[in-house]
């Protein structure tokens, strides 16, 4: 496993954002693990993540997209922290915009803010973890009905690896109907082989038990891609 991979699993431990327990998704699935990003609260955390957004980005598609779309409300600072990362670190200056959840009726108008999006903008959307997809089928024709934009990819911190409408996950899903390239910074797959045993600041966060119950939960809920 790549190094940036496994300090972002650490850097998840540590802001308190991967935890592991007994939760209930929205889609009403017990989960014995939770990724919760609304936990990242500081600049020093915002900066972090989008230094392994940018990572991820650029080892998978390079310098192939124009413009990052942070779907309202999580992907609106990832956008912008990603785009900041990605000129940083891969001198790669990317444009970014979101979307407004009311549409502007006043000045302008429109839903859109930031980044003017003009026909053939290679775009790629930024979420922290989708589990149906429904936001990423809900941006695309928005973005779409914008401009003649190209929806190249799909980035997420973390691909939970479990069905989404049918029995591929989510991820795959939307690859095969958008034909977009859809990934994750890491899998769940990588979590597990990492944190498994392994200590963090002195403690254990996935042992035995806790091990025995996700593969509980991947039997009754994980995805076949």
């Amino acid at each position: 496993m790549e190094q940036y991979k496994k300090e972002f699993i650490e850097f998840m431990v540590r802001s308190n954002v991967l935890t592991f327990g007994d939760f209930v998704t929205k889609s009403g699935r017990r989960t014995p693990f939770f990724i919760n990003t609304g936990n990242y609260s500081t600049g020093e955390q915002l900066n972090k993540l989008g230094q392994f957004y940018a990572e991820a980005l650029n080892r998978r598609l390079g310098t192939s997209f124009d413009v990052l779309f942070g779907p309202a409300y999580k992907g609106i600072p990832l956008a912008v922290t990603t785009s900041v990362a990605l000129c940083s670190h891969f001198s790669h200056n990317v444009s970014f915009c979101f979307n407004r959840k009311e549409a502007k009726d006043h000045g302008e108008g429109g839903t859109i803010v930031g980044c003017k999006l003009k026909e053939n903008l290679k775009v790629v959307i930024i979420e922290d973890v989708t589990t149906a997809g429904t936001s990423v089928r809900e941006s695309i024709p928005l973005l779409q009905a914008t401009a003649t934009v190209r929806v190249k990819g799909l980035v997420v911190s973390v691909d939970r690896m479990e069905k989404g409408t049918g029995e591929k996950s989510a991820l795959c899903e939307l690859k095969d109907e958008f034909g977009i390239d859809a990934f994750s910074i890491v899998t769940l797959d990588e979590i597990v082989s990492y944190l498994y045993k392994r200590e963090i600041d002195g403690m254990i966060v996935l042992d035995e038990s806790v091990y025995a119950r996700i593969e509980e939960y991947r039997a009754k809920y994980g995805a076949k891609c």
